[in-house]
């Protein structure tokens, strides 16, 4: 019952509700003298309990949704603001994976080594990209205690070289205590041709179905486990974690859902601030005199988009609204169901608008998100030109694209505050829109918590709820402290005081401490909606030199007057108060998450150099994947075909970004598809006709992300001779994989896009793989 020790409750997985030397019957030698008895199920949770629904969108800021003064139709998000509570203070990490390991805990994300993104891990303690078992998580008590436990959606806290098929799976979620998942390991995925797993194993999305999304199918699966939960245990509760990859770039949705919108954001992004912050105080979401915040300087205004591109940069944003609407849609739907369940009454739903700020990772416009984090100077005529060669303006949004709208639009999500994604030290990183439903227990009232609240408060509220104490043990492992605090007292009381006093924030080396009311922060050398100009602040930087800022919360709810000269005495004192929250939360060296920035060399990887392939390789991630578009490398393939062989031999990445070796009608076809804004081709002259073959493929890349030239050869003869002007740097995409004879997910090459997968039709005996650089 409550309080309840987790050394008391079965460890190993097991139906049984108590071990086995519980057994309440007489065992005797011989059967006729023994009895049996099954001993009564112990009781761990209130009689009430209530199932817990836990939803979080992606990438989507504070002044979006229609519940906080956006102009983006959000009608699951504001029913439910109707019918349960806002919270207009809660905080995040202001990055995916950090949130995500700190909600599931209850502790800081250093504290439980995601101080940065899976695929962004270093070797420091805390930024491993592990979470350790010493910290468990949500679902994992809870399964111990009765509850089922369930996760649909993004992940993306699994070490990115331990998501392929043969695992190890310990940190996969069923690793982390959910019993169901069905969702994408990794950062991001296309929603019309998802990287899937379903529990441990890797599945497909339908080919070539027009109607297919991710946000709809893994909405169709949570109601399909719940209907199982209905049948086969309805008198246990449930936890699902219910986090869609809306509205995370690649901006992936239909067209008339982006429709909607078309005209809405014509006057830009400085205009729809001013009236997203008039409306958010006619709302009361924020206090009276709040300010609207400045644009930075470093961030272009709207009047200086050039007339030309202004059609461009509205649509990107006309499709971004319509992917959140159709997001909490599905949101909805799922609700709606719970609902038609007869499950409403009792089910706590915390639903929680982004996992961070709104995302300035789309830079100036984007046809290809990933060249931002690949760093990949270009041009909005670049892009625009590109787009046009795959059909217009009409496709963004579609799978030809990994679309992102322009930064400033990211900005503009973010009212009334000045920072977006990747910013630590403002509220347009860390401050995300809340509202708590619980028909049974709350009662809406129409009074904003303010409560400064944060995503590692999540876990404890949870347990206080259910009377749980945080355990000492679980599963033999002792637990690290918890950071969170229960604000489940301002449930039923709008001004409750939670206790919680203190908070610390960094990402990037952008960080902050919040105290009693004060806010002391520094932006840190990284400029989320500039990475071209980051690399030398990165490089020049120095955290003990940073200039920090002070604010006064209780007055300045935007953090808009710095009050760093007016009172120096209480900035010294927060920042001592920052480095020693810091170094008791791991999270030395300060701004560790840009060692990549500085050695991209020292990114996670295999340690294998030679790899032998088969056929049948499928789903092989990129960063547990040889770097063939990346490093100098030697690919060699025996092949069979007849005549006129069709089929990819071998390819890694996606629409935004890959290379593909292929045969079309006989002929060799080499693409290498540098996100989208050039491809580098070469087809041969010749069809190879029916026999056995060798191929050798020698590439040369002279650095990470500069030159290189690819050699094919048949049979010791060159047929191919591509230059490739430049290189990926880090990786194609986030999810996409390396696939031998086929070409899973998401199509490389818009030339066999309509065949997708495009498998081989011919036999691929060997394949042999080696990094070591070539010498001519």
């Amino acid at each position: 019952m409550a309080g309840l020790a987790l050394a008391e409750a079965p460890r190993d997985g097991s139906v049984l509700p108590f071990p086995p030397e519980a057994m309440a019957g007489v065992t005797e030698e011989r059967l006729q003298d023994s009895t049996m008895k099954w001993p009564k199920f112990p009781e761990r949770l209130p009689e009430d309990a209530p199932n817990i629904v836990f939803i979080m969108l992606d990438d989507v800021g504070y002044g979006l949704s229609e519940v906080f003064g956006g102009e983006i139709k959000t009608p699951a998000f504001a029913k439910l603001a109707e019918e349960g509570i806002i919270y207009n203070a809660f905080h995040t990490t202001s990055i995916c994976s950090p949130t995500r390991a700190a909600t599931l805990t209850g502790r800081n994300h250093t504290r439980v080594g995601s101080g940065t993104i899976a695929e962004r891990a270093v070797a420091f303690d805390g930024y491993t990209g592990i979470i350790p078992k010493s910290s468990a998580t949500i679902p994992e008590i809870l399964k111990h205690y009765g509850y089922h436990t369930a996760a649909f959606g993004k992940w993306h806290n699994t070490p990115a070289v331990e998501a392929t098929s043969i695992g190890p799976k310990d940190r996969w979620p069923i690793g982390y205590g959910f019993e169901r998942f069905y969702g994408f390991l990794g950062g991001e995925t296309s929603q019309w041709e998802p990287r899937l797993t379903d529990d441990s194993i890797f599945v497909e999305p339908p080919e070539h179905d027009p109607t297919y999304h991710f946000s709809v199918d893994m909405k169709d699966k949570a109601l399909q486990w719940v209907d199982d939960r209905q049948a086969f245990a309805p008198d246990k509760p449930f936890f699902i974690w219910f986090t869609p990859g809306g509205a995370h770039g690649p901006h992936h949705v239909f067209p008339e859902w982006a429709d909607k919108y078309k005209g809405k954001f014509d006057d830009g992004w400085d205009a729809y601030r001013k009236r997203v912050h008039q409306r958010q105080l006619e709302l009361g979401i924020i206090p009276e005199g709040t300010q609207l915040t400045e644009r930075d300087e470093t961030l272009v205004g709207w009047d200086s988009i050039p007339e030309e591109q202004k059609v461009f940069q509205t649509r990107l944003m006309e499709v971004f609204a319509g992917y959140v609407e159709h997001t909490d849609y599905q949101v909805g739907e799922l609700l709606n169901g719970l609902e038609q369940r007869g499950l409403k009454e009792n089910t706590l739903v915390f639903y929680l608008f982004g996992d961070n700020g709104s995302s300035a990772e789309g830079q100036n416009g984007s046809i290809s998100e990933l060249l931002a984090q690949n760093n990949i100077p270009n041009t909005v005529e670049q892009q625009m030109a590109a787009l046009e060669s795959i059909g217009g303006i009409e496709v963004l949004g579609g799978p030809k694209t990994d679309n992102m709208y322009h930064a400033g639009w990211a900005w503009a999500g973010s009212t009334p505050f000045k920072g977006t994604k990747l910013l630590g030290s403002y509220f347009g990183g860390t401050r995300n829109p809340m509202v708590v439903s619980w028909p049974a227990k709350i009662k809406a009232d129409g009074v904003v918590r303010q409560q400064f609240t944060h995503c590692v408060d999540i876990a404890p509220t949870i347990y206080d709820i259910l009377e749980i104490k945080h355990p000492e043990e679980v599963n033999g492992l002792q637990q690290d402290p918890m950071d969170g605090v229960s604000f489940a007292s301002s449930f039923a009381t709008a001004d409750a005081d939670t206790g919680k006093s203190v908070q610390f924030f960094d990402n990037n080396g952008s960080r902050a401490i919040y105290k009693d009311g004060w806010m002391a922060c520094t932006f840190g050398p990284f400029i989320p909606w500039n990475t071209p100009a980051s690399v030398s602040r990165v490089e020049n930087w120095d955290s003990a030199t940073d200039e920090w800022e002070l604010y006064n919360l209780n007055e300045d709810f935007s953090q808009a007057n710095n009050l760093a000269k007016k009172h120096p005495k209480k900035l010294e004192q927060l920042k001592a108060e920052f480095t020693a929250l810091a170094k008791d939360n791991k999270d030395f060296p300060i701004g560790a998450g840009n060692w990549l920035r500085l050695h991209p060399a020292d990114r996670v990887k295999t340690d294998y150099t030679e790899w032998d392939f088969t056929q049948n390789t499928r789903r092989m991630p990129e960063f547990a994947a040889p770097g063939i578009g990346r490093e100098s490398n030697q690919v060699s393939m025996e092949i069979e075909v007849s005549d006129e062989a069709s089929g990819v031999l071998y390819a890694v990445g996606g629409a935004g970004g890959g290379l593909a070796l292929y045969m079309d009608q006989g002929h060799l076809v080499y693409e290498y598809n540098m996100f989208i804004i050039e491809r580098y081709i070469q087809k041969s002259s010749e069809p190879l006709k029916a026999g056995e073959y060798t191929i050798t493929i020698d590439t040369e890349i002279t650095a990470p992300g500069k030159s290189g030239e690819v050699s094919v050869k048949v049979d010791g003869k060159e047929v191919l001779n591509v230059a490739l002007k430049q290189s990926v740097p880090v990786a194609f995409t986030a999810t996409e994989s390396f696939d031998v004879g086929i070409d899973l997910g998401s199509p490389i090459s818009v030339h066999y896009a309509e065949r997708r997968p495009f498998a081989f039709n011919g036999k691929i005996k060997r394949m042999h793989v080696a990094l070591t650089p070539i010498h001519k």
